[in-house]
């Protein structure tokens, strides 16, 4: 009788073990990687970090060099490589382009959010799809250094690219602003995770520095669910809770 005893307590105890077990997998949340784009580095993330960490989420912002899309891709691709489990990718501006490459082929990789982000076709230079649309005040902006960098210029920052923000945060940002080598806008890249996996996009409507319609062109042709804010390039910084919110519900749809 003992020994009967001794079995049913076993096997109880393994069924409830396996069912924590089993919680504990259902509730893990997927990773967030953070890319950010030109002119900016992933501080730039400041206020969607806290957000989505209270909210449960494991997050890392990528720190890429700017120095060419092939070293951005390899070094976002090495720091998405080194999660664990499921990954949301999400990409702003240019750093869309970057994870557009850098997230593909990784099995891992359940959902990618574009934040008014170039989102190419592999073999596409980065600037042939903006010839299809009226340029956007950024471009006017941009100031070559004599590496080949690209700066915004410092009095034009606060209209072409952050509108929405006071103007001491614009003039820290222009003061900070992380430079990008113009050959990024004639490289293409290899291959394209949008169309494995689930892609969301958020188009800033009031973009001064990418289009909102080519945005909008986009988030269409990757068959994105699309999000619209009415903000300036930056709604992560602008609008965080929206921003946070479009991650999540990206993150939620990976389960």
């Amino acid at each position: 009788m003992k020994k009967l005893g001794f079995v049913v307590l076993t096997v109880a105890s393994a069924f409830l073990l396996s069912l924590a077990s089993g919680a504990v997998g259902d509730s893990m949340k997927p990773t967030i990687v953070l890319v950010h784009g030109a002119f900016a580095d992933g501080s730039g993330w400041q206020k969607v970090i806290p957000i989505l960490q209270s909210d449960g989420y494991p997050v890392i912002a990528v720190q890429n060099p700017l120095t060419s899309l092939p070293d951005d891709v390899a070094t976002t691709k090495r720091v998405i490589d080194a999660q664990k489990g499921p990954v949301v990718v999400v990409g702003h501006s240019y750093g869309g382009a970057v994870i557009t490459d850098a997230a593909a082929g990784n099995s891992n990789v359940k959902a990618l959010v574009y934040v008014a982000a170039f989102a190419p076709e592999p073999g596409e230079p980065l600037s042939a799809p903006g010839a299809k649309f009226a340029p956007p005040p950024l471009s006017s902006a941009l100031v070559p250094d004599a590496a080949g960098f690209l700066y915004v210029d410092r009095a034009k920052f606060h209209d072409v690219f952050c509108k929405d923000l006071s103007a001491v945060d614009a003039r820290v940002m222009a003061a900070t602003q992380k430079p990008l080598n113009k050959s990024a806008f004639g490289a293409s890249v290899a291959h394209a995770a949008w169309k494995t996996v689930p892609s969301w996009y958020i188009v800033s409507s009031q973009d001064q520095a990418i289009n909102p319609e080519l945005e909008r062109f986009y988030a269409k042709r990757i068959g994105a669910k699309t999000t619209e804010i009415k903000s300036s390039h930056v709604s992560f910084l602008s609008h965080p809770k929206e921003v946070a919110k479009v991650i999540e519900e990206a993150s939620r749809a990976t389960k």
